[in-house]
């Protein structure tokens, strides 16, 4: 579930090493600015086609081998201040000198280092799927994960917006390099949190100097938190728990919404759970089966009848499909997604044709959850984007 504030401009597992120590930005910083570059891994087509299929993934338009390269970068943070942000950057070996590029925006990550550029997952998996076809791709971490400081703000979509654009600015850098000059179009594509991201970032893109968009595939995006909220309330979204768990959390940190969690958490400590060092064994086990065992009577009604900070920030949320973007928009969804729902996939597909946009919603199913609908559309994007 992603919720956020609006500018105009513009799981959970994994292994912390010390090369997830952060990089520090200074006072003078340049957004983009690229810092540093390490190895992440080389694969040949067999090695590709392997990895893919061992994440469920159609391996049939691997074409050239790849280079995959964690680059941490300068960027801002969600106030604006100055700091650092990583993403798994993946080149394909060929001969292109001025190759198409993919933006592959992830899903809810609690864990800092379950991300593309420090962890092998599906997320990684998707990069390579995009790199092996001919594109570069990056795949940003967003604030506060990988080797980025602090926490993340999982429910800001300004702050990943300026975060993963700023990853493109780096992998711009790369690529001159190298010797490449990449098209300054970007396809976007993004699940869940990221398929949300996926529209923030498309119109920002639409009004930058730098890039254009190319295509927008947005897969399980939670297109109307304010929606999501309400049944989550009732129980009836899966993991909803963690979900609102999580995000009550990281909005606290933005928007002051409590003093003390004892406000809104019947048990305090899970506030502690979404620091972003707990993989999802530490964190599940101390949930809650209900909203109600969660959450405070105050604060269940407080989220029931939103007023205030929250009211206005929901209705902000709800409103990354309102424009008009200059290329068609394939939405995925799914009626088995339990997560983020058929409905508010929907919900996007109509608000972006009440802005006559070209919108095209698919449903892969009932048989089709959250999680596999990704594994499902991302061959059909590859292919989409390559006739864009």
């Amino acid at each position: 579930m992603t919720l956020s504030t609006r500018t105009t401009a513009a799981v959970l597992c994994g292994v912390v090493t010390a090369a997830l120590i952060p990089a520090t930005a200074s006072a003078h910083s340049t957004r983009g600015e690229l810092l540093d570059v390490v190895p992440v891994s080389t694969m040949d087509t067999n090695q590709v086609t392997k990895y893919l299929g061992d994440h469920a993934l159609d391996a049939s338009r691997v074409r050239f081998a790849v280079d995959a390269k964690r680059i941490t970068y300068r960027t801002i943070d969600a106030t604006g201040k100055p700091t650092t942000a990583s993403a798994l950057v993946v080149l394909p070996r060929n001969d292109d000198r001025r190759p198409r590029q993919v933006t592959w925006l992830h899903g809810t990550t609690g864990y800092r280092g379950s991300v593309a550029s420090v962890a092998d997952g599906n997320d990684r998996a998707a990069a390579l799927l995009f790199a092996s076809a001919g594109y570069l791709t990056t795949a940003p971490d967003y604030l506060g994960l990988g080797t980025g400081p602090g926490f993340h703000p999982y429910v800001d979509a300004p702050s990943t917006v300026t975060a993963s654009v700023d990853a493109l600015r780096a992998t711009g850098q790369l690529a001159k390099r190298k010797g490449l000059k990449p098209d300054r179009r970007v396809m976007i594509t993004g699940h869940s949190q990221g398929g949300h991201a996926t529209m923030a970032m498309g119109e920002a893109l639409q009004h930058d100097r730098q890039f254009t968009v190319g295509a927008l595939a947005p897969i399980g995006g939670p297109f109307k938190p304010s929606l999501l909220v309400g049944k989550a309330l009732n129980d009836e979204i899966s993991n909803g728990v963690a979900y609102m768990a999580y995000w009550t959390v990281a909005w606290n940190r933005l928007f002051h919404l409590y003093d003390n969690p004892a406000e809104v958490f019947k048990d305090p400590s899970v506030e502690a759970l979404f620091d972003g060092d707990h993989r999802n064994e530490d964190i599940f086990p101390h949930l809650p089966a209900t909203m109600r065992d969660l959450l405070t009577d105050t604060y269940f009604e407080r989220l029931r009848n939103p007023t205030g900070v929250l009211k206005t920030r929901l209705r902000e949320a709800d409103s990354y499909c309102d424009w008009r973007p200059t290329v068609p928009v394939k939405i995925y969804s799914s009626a088995g997604d339990k997560d983020t729902l058929l409905e508010t996939s929907a919900y996007c597909d109509q608000r972006l044709k009440q802005h006559h946009a070209k919108s095209t919603l698919i449903d892969l199913g009932a048989d089709v959850n959250h999680g596999k609908a990704a594994k499902i559309a991302l061959p059909r994007i590859l292919a989409d984007f390559d006739r864009a």
